[in-house]
């Protein structure tokens, strides 16, 4: 029998949350799949079971599920100050990166290099999200139920208009009553690898020898933890209501993205639709093209995809900037909303992780999930069209309800060729992302210089 290891010091556990912020490239998946090697594989500091019940739970919640993992596994090591320090440095490096190229974006955006650039990459951002629409599927539409809900899903955000959280408020409904109806249709499987060895780490033997007492919930447990870390997160939103007014730009940022933190279940492909027609749309913040940049730059850096939202928040801060400089205004607006999207990431940890045994192998609850996993393939097609449309065509008009339709004589065939080679090159290929983007990034270079 393997020796066991011993717990990692709050110095080891560091240097490597350190190292998981500054490699965590590839999305959730990849993101996932670099903590199992480090913390499973190599280090063994915790256990596969508790490594995929922990995903399991983390599946459960809004938000970036690889970042809450990362604070779950930091928490149970080395208590709050741990899952804070794991959080905190999985994000970091990626929202400094995010923000540096923020300001490039705006500073820089009208050269003509730049816009041959970003034409480039935000075809391959196109191949990206097709790419993402096909591997949430195969995993989520496991029968017709699942397909069913998934193409309602994409009806009512694409056709009908119907806002992201009432779609995954009605899909998990749907899910629940289900259950109880059909168990055996919405019974999804769980999250990681079938059939995997117990293999046991330092947080098995810590469990055995009685030294994690943090992990079991006392009475005071929620109201203090609600007490404490609802105003951390929502603190700076009431008071910038109050200095600013209802109609700031900075009160828009903080209660239309501590919403998000609520509603953003199925990752950030799922969020990114509702989120794009909104800062297009209803607060007239970007312009469509300009989120598909903002993907495309998200997709380059370390750390959580969600961290395009600091991209919408620092570009809506700068062109509505007040009395402040542009770049300190833009500044300001990432920050707020890095606050109000990652904050909460915390709270839900720190609030239901000593409640995980209760929930683990709750079926209503399980299927609830795999009802909101369909419908999320239905809204990741969504923007998946979303893009299609504001990539390879130059004018779209709605129909309807506000359905989009392209205006077929404004077709890019530039922007139609590189999207098809992006995807040629992702899904026939499997060249990785970033070489694609790159390549696609590199290609825009020599196309744009054609005429359309």
């Amino acid at each position: 029998m393997a020796s066991r290891p011993p717990a990692p010091t709050f110095g080891q556990a560091t240097k490597l949350w350190a190292k998981i912020g500054l490699l965590s490239f590839g999305g959730p998946a990849g993101q996932i799949a670099l903590m199992h090697k480090e913390l499973v594989e190599e280090r063994r500091w915790i256990g596969e079971q508790r490594f995929l019940h922990a995903l399991n739970y983390c599946m459960l919640l809004p938000g970036p599920e690889a970042q809450q993992l990362a604070i779950y596994i930091g928490w149970l090591l080395h208590r709050t100050v741990g899952g804070l320090v794991a959080g905190i440095l999985f994000v970091l490096p990626g929202a400094l990166v995010m923000l540096g190229l923020s300001i490039f974006y705006v500073l820089y955006n009208d050269a003509p290099v730049i816009e041959a650039l970003f034409f480039g990459i935000k075809a391959a951002v196109l191949a990206v999200v097709v790419e993402a629409v096909i591997r949430i599927g195969k995993r989520a539409l496991k029968n017709r139920v699942m397909v069913a809900i998934a193409v309602i899903a994409f009806l009512a955000i694409y056709v009908v208009g119907l806002p992201f959280p009432l779609i995954i408020l009605f899909a998990g409904l749907t899910g629940w009553i289900g259950n109880r109806l059909a168990p055996a249709r919405f019974s999804g499987a769980a999250h990681g690898k079938d059939n995997l060895p117990d293999v046991r780490g330092a947080v098995d033997l810590m469990f055995e020898r009685g030294e994690l007492a943090h992990t079991r919930p006392t009475k005071w447990h929620a109201p203090r933890t609600i007490a404490i870390w609802l105003p951390i997160w929502l603190g700076p939103v009431v008071l910038i209501l109050a200095l600013t007014g209802p109609a700031s730009v900075w009160t828009q940022l903080g209660g239309f993205f501590s919403l998000m933190a609520v509603v953003t279940f199925g990752g950030a492909y799922a969020v990114l639709a509702y989120v794009a027609q909104a800062a297009v749309t209803s607060f007239g913040w970007l312009a469509p093209g300009e989120m598909v940049d903002g993907l495309g730059l998200a997709e380059t850096t370390p750390g959580p995809l969600i961290l395009v939202l600091q991209f919408v928040g620092f570009v809506a801060a700068y062109r509505n900037a007040g009395a402040l400089s542009p770049l300190a205004a833009g500044s300001l607006g990432a920050l707020l909303t890095l606050w109000v999207t990652f904050v909460p990431c915390f709270f839900w940890i720190f609030l239901g992780a000593p409640y995980i045994e209760a929930l683990r192998g709750n079926k209503a609850l399980s299927a609830a999930l795999t009802a909101i996993t369909a419908a999320v393939v239905g809204v990741v097609m969504n923007l998946a069209l979303w893009f299609a449309l504001h990539v390879v065509f130059g004018a779209v008009h709605r129909v309807g309800l506000g359905t989009e339709v392209p205006v077929l004589s404004s077709l890019d065939w530039r922007a139609a060729l590189l999207a098809a080679a992006a995807m040629v090159a992702m899904l026939k290929l499997k060249i990785g992302m970033l070489p694609t983007l790159a390549g696609s990034a590199l290609a825009g270079l020599a196309l744009l210089a054609l005429p359309a």
